[in-house]
């Protein structure tokens, strides 16, 4: 069984100063960066996911754009994979499951961005695919959402959608957790 790492939409825009600041995105990126780090030290397959806007009217991810690259601390090394997208799952219209499966990969562990979206619609899609997975709790960052009128911060719309995944969908811990069971 291979264990690969996907590593979710880890973009300039989502930080500071980028089109679409998230909360907690530079304490986040540390830890994929420990993820990979000992992806790398291992030799296993990872996979950049690399969300490029295509809709009309797009304000982040613009193509061509700084925003839009991977951010530095976790750029893609010679050989590991990087899957563009253009909706939230990462695998809708992507190579991403050709390449997991090429890899001989069952097992994925997963960190990135946006938790309540993309990151969201890719571990609930890569469960339904039969991949045992796990998401770190701290490599992920979000925002504050608005419903009704009502405004959910954004510790708020993390712990819940980490919740909601958890168990079903993903074993959730943190980044040292996740290093130390590999």
């Amino acid at each position: 069984m291979t264990t690969a790492l996907v590593l979710i939409d880890l973009q300039n825009d989502y930080f500071p100063g980028g089109a679409m600041e998230l909360v907690g995105s530079e304490e986040a990126v540390v830890q994929a960066q420990t993820l990979l780090a000992a992806f790398r030290a291992r030799g296993w397959p990872v996979f950049h996911i690399q969300h490029l806007a295509k809709r009309a009217g797009a304000t982040f991810f613009i193509p061509g754009t700084k925003g839009a690259d991977i951010h530095a601390a976790v750029a893609p090394a010679a050989g590991e994979g990087v899957v563009t997208k253009h909706f939230p799952s990462s695998f809708r219209e992507t190579t991403l499951l050709e390449g997991l499966r090429g890899a001989g990969a069952t097992r994925l562990v997963v960190a990135g961005m946006m938790t309540h979206m993309c990151v969201d619609t890719s571990v609930r899609a890569a469960a339904d695919l039969g991949f045992e997975c796990s998401l770190a709790q701290d490599g992920c960052a979000t925002r504050a959402l608005q419903f009704d009128g009502q405004q959910v911060d954004a510790a708020q719309v993390q712990l819940a959608y980490l919740a909601a995944l958890n168990g079903s969908f993903a074993k959730v811990q943190s980044a040292q957790a996740i290093v130390a069971g590999l």
